[in-house]
């Protein structure tokens, strides 16, 4: 038992410093051509896979808080960030930090769901896309809906949705979330098969 614990705390301290490094260095980011595909997800794809929901969960307040250091303006800003914070520090810590979190939650419960009657192989590749695709869903929606009474973002509203805010949400992610997703299916799989494989974790047990 103190073996399992202390090997979970490893694989949190690693996958904390590699967010930290995506976060906050360029190699978080993958630019081809006109896209910029971001990694932060898949750290907590991969605590979800390792470590079951309280990793996925524990992954995504991370990931939130330093979202939320980078809108505060701290070592790597956000553009968006930055101004959300200046309108509403304290909204804007809840909209960096409950999708992040909400995001790691589900995505370790959809990891358990998934092995009960599929394999680990594939649930890793699974986990992988809805880490990118509730991150997006989760952080979008709660932009709009603490944000867009806002000038900022009504008139960001109004410019890429003209007025709609489905429109708005599809045109401002669009093709970068389709990219985010498919590089976090693609990763997550290859590294979680990788770790399965080489007995070095162990798929949280269902009762």
């Amino acid at each position: 038992m103190k073996n399992t614990s202390t090997k979970s705390l490893v694989i949190m301290g690693l996958l904390t410093a590699i967010l930290f490094i995506f976060s906050f260095t360029p190699l978080g980011t993958i630019t081809v051509g006109p896209l910029a595909i971001t990694m932060n997800t898949i750290p907590i794809a991969l605590a979800a896979v390792t470590l079951g929901w309280q990793g996925g969960l524990i992954m995504g307040v991370m990931f939130g808080l330093m979202s939320f250091m980078q809108a505060a303006g701290i070592m790597m800003p956000s553009a968006m960030g930055t101004t959300l914070f200046a309108i509403n520090p304290a909204l804007t810590f809840c909209q960096c930090v409950i999708p992040r979190a909400l995001d790691g939650l589900c995505v370790g419960f959809i990891y358990q769901g998934i092995t009960k009657t599929l394999n680990k192989e594939t649930a890793c590749f699974i986990t992988g896309f809805f880490s990118a695709f509730l991150n997006t869903c989760f952080f979008m929606s709660s932009l709009v809906l603490l944000f867009s009474q806002t000038e900022y973002v009504g008139g960001m509203i109004e410019k890429y949705g003209n007025g709609n805010i489905l429109v708005f949400i599809v045109t401002l992610v669009g093709v970068n979330a389709v990219a985010e997703a498919i590089a976090s299916t693609v990763i997550t799989g290859a590294v979680g098969i990788a770790l399965h494989k080489a007995k070095l974790i162990q798929a949280p047990t269902h009762a």
